[in-house]
């Protein structure tokens, strides 16, 4: 799950995103890409009070800001105890679920291994690379290519994704450039204190509120005639924020780090913290940067509301406005609006817009698509009209291109977007099957493994090594009735197969058939013995065919006696020879010496007969007999 916001013009249950499209519980890792509300403002909710048990990751940065932050949203917000999301206990106790990583660390949990690349936007914002089962998706969140005052731009992964989410917040705009943008705030600002008037910045408590107090502080510094018109920074917030940016000065770019050895440029000079309208003299000009952003409650609507009227005032909306607020609403130029309390106002103030919201224009949007060349880009975070203007764009820009086939999507909330991919597996051959590299064409055998969207192929013998499985052998007993002769079931035995071996096993006779199958004869019985498996449980069964029939069968029995004494004759005999010629080493090819010192040939009245050789049941046989 990639962030967990509110929707700023909304409240209560009304501003969580679709959650109930969803189950919490399916969900193993949460990602949140920056501390804004519209991508972590219902986490102590989602961590609180659903079902979810996963993992939740953000930059150490984003961790630091999030619990001042969300601290001061449930202080502002202007709904009863009853209609909140959460509480300022619940928000403490989220704070134990979170993690931290850092830029390009690589983690992974539940087979989903993920990295985060520096977004610009605000401080440490992250867009995540995520990878599962070899699929690449890179999610941007908001990001920006363009370095400001205090902050690197977006990198460039120099990983290629499969899948691409990027934000679509401006569309096709294009913004102007930096060095204008901040004349014409500085202008404006300045032009609002000489009229007599009172500046309002409503921005948000961090974020796009230190580039603005970095260009303000510095314009001042730079305009003595300004010295007397103060500059206040309203949030409750204020000292706690400015602490966080003093201490992640690393996170920022180099003129920041640089800077930083000779002096901070976070204490201001020109800027006084105010808290709450109980400390504001309001007499004169003065410029208040106030939170929130969108006015929707806490100082900067309580300042609006009192300075709407006076036509010498001013409102500086600096950054992107959500439909449904006040902020977004004023920038029609209304002629009254409403108050908190019901109330209608002449709207006589100044109103102007001034974007250092730090989302990517469309040049820079096009140009991050370009450099990365997915197969598939999904447009999100951004109104209806602007997704399709822009869509529409990048795919003329790509549809002459034979070398390029980007797909763009840009699905409307809750619609699933469906894509495929290459169908083939990769098998990765781990432990002892791996000692040895194997020659073209040689086939491996062993157990295929499926964990976390990666495949093994390992031996029985390393499942306890390489996964968390452990290996079991069953060993199966059968014993059969039987009371014919043994030696009879090894030659019925060697007519069904070759693979007879005769042993001994705790001084009974036995026979090791097909390599696996042990019988050991029993009084009136005998007894198998294998592990099982599918091939040595189908060879147990054939062995145990050949002796039930065996048993129930006397003419095999009968005619069987005969053959198998004559084998046997015959085997013991060529063994008794083998030993002689071996006793008297018998150096002399086809002839042998009696043991009267005669030349002979079998058979031999005056030789001494030697002594018999005995069968498994104990029959003497005669193995000096002609053949």
């Amino acid at each position: 799950m990639l962030d967990c916001g509110i929707h700023p013009g909304l409240e209560g249950m009304d501003a969580l995103p679709y959650i109930d499209l969803i189950d919490p519980a399916e969900i193993d890792l949460l990602l949140i890409s920056h501390f804004h509300l519209d991508h972590c403002g219902a986490l102590p909710w989602f961590l609180q009070k659903t079902s979810f048990k996963g993992r939740t990751f953000m930059t150490h940065a984003t961790k630091a800001i999030y619990r001042w932050l969300l601290s001061d949203y449930v202080k502002v917000s202007n709904i009863s105890a009853d209609d909140m999301l959460y509480t300022e206990t619940d928000l403490e106790e989220s704070m134990d679920k979170i993690e931290t990583i850092n830029f390009h660390e690589v983690k992974e949990v539940a087979g989903i291994k993920f990295w985060c690349y520096h977004a610009g936007h605000v401080l440490g914002a992250a867009m995540f690379m995520i990878e599962i089962a070899g699929v690449k998706l890179l999610y941007t969140g908001d990001f920006s290519r363009q370095e400001d005052r205090h902050l690197m731009a977006a990198e460039i992964p120099n990983i290629k994704p499969d899948i691409l989410i990027i934000e679509s917040t401006y569309g096709t705009h294009i913004h102007e450039k930096r060095e204008e943008r901040e004349a014409r705030f500085c202008n404006t600002v300045h032009d609002i204190v000489n009229r007599g008037g009172r500046g309002l910045i409503p921005v948000f408590a961090l974020g796009r509120a230190q580039e603005l107090l970095l260009i303000l502080d510095e314009y001042w510094q730079n305009h003595p005639e300004l010295h007397d018109i103060p500059i206040y920074y309203a949030s409750s917030l204020a000292k706690k924020c400015m602490a966080v940016y003093q201490t992640y000065v690393n996170a920022m770019n180099d003129k920041i780090r640089k800077q930083i050895n000779i002096n901070n440029p976070f204490v201001f000079k020109h800027i006084s913290n105010l808290k709450s309208m109980d400390h504001f003299d309001d007499i004169g000009p003065s410029v208040v940067m106030a939170s929130p952003g969108m006015m929707q409650s806490g100082l900067s609507r309580e300042l609006f509301e009192s300075w709407c009227t006076d036509k010498r005032n001013g409102v500086i909306i600096a950054g992107y406005c959500v439909e449904g607020t006040l902020a977004k609403h004023i920038m029609s130029e209304p002629e009254e609006i409403t108050t908190m309390s019901g109330q209608k106002l002449p709207l006589k103030m100044s109103v102007d817009y001034i974007s250092f919201s730090a989302h990517t224009d469309y040049q820079q949007t096009s140009e991050f698509i370009r450099a990365l060349k997915p197969p598939h880009v999904i447009l999100v975070h951004g109104e209806q009209n602007e997704m399709a203007r822009l869509k529409a764009a990048l795919i003329r820009e790509y549809e002459d291109n034979d070398e390029v086939h980007i797909e763009v999507h840009n699905p409307r909330n809750t619609e699933a977007v469906t894509l495929n991919f290459r169908g083939e597996k990769l098998a990765k051959v781990m432990g002892f099957l791996a000692d040895k590299k194997p020659e073209q064409g040689q086939r491996v055998s062993g157990i295929l493994v499926k964990r976390n969207f990666n495949y093994h192929i390992l031996s029985p013998c390393d499942l306890s090594n390489y996964t968390d499985l452990a290996m079991s052998t069953v060993k199966q007993t059968q014993a059969i009735p039987y009371t014919g002769p043994f030696n009879l079931l090894y030659y019925q035995l060697q007519k069904l197969t070759g693979d007879v071996e005769e042993l001994e096993i705790q001084e009974k006779p036995a026979l090791k058939v097909f390599k696996n199958i042990t019988v050991i004869q029993e009084p009136g019985m005998v007894v198998l013995e294998w592990l099982a498996n599918p091939s040595n449980d189908m060879y147990a069964d054939t062995v145990t065919t050949v002796i039930l029939e065996v048993q129930s069968n006397p003419k095999i029995r009968k005619g069987a006696v005969q053959k198998v004494s004559k084998k046997l004759e015959m085997h013991v005999y060529s063994k008794r020879l083998e030993i002689m010629l071996q006793r008297w080493s018998a150096k002399r090819e086809a002839r042998m010496t009696n043991p009267c010192g005669k030349w002979w040939s079998w058979p031999r009245r005056d030789c001494t007969r030697p002594s018999p050789l005995f069968t498994d049941n104990g029959t003497a046989l005669d193995v000096l007999k002609p053949l």
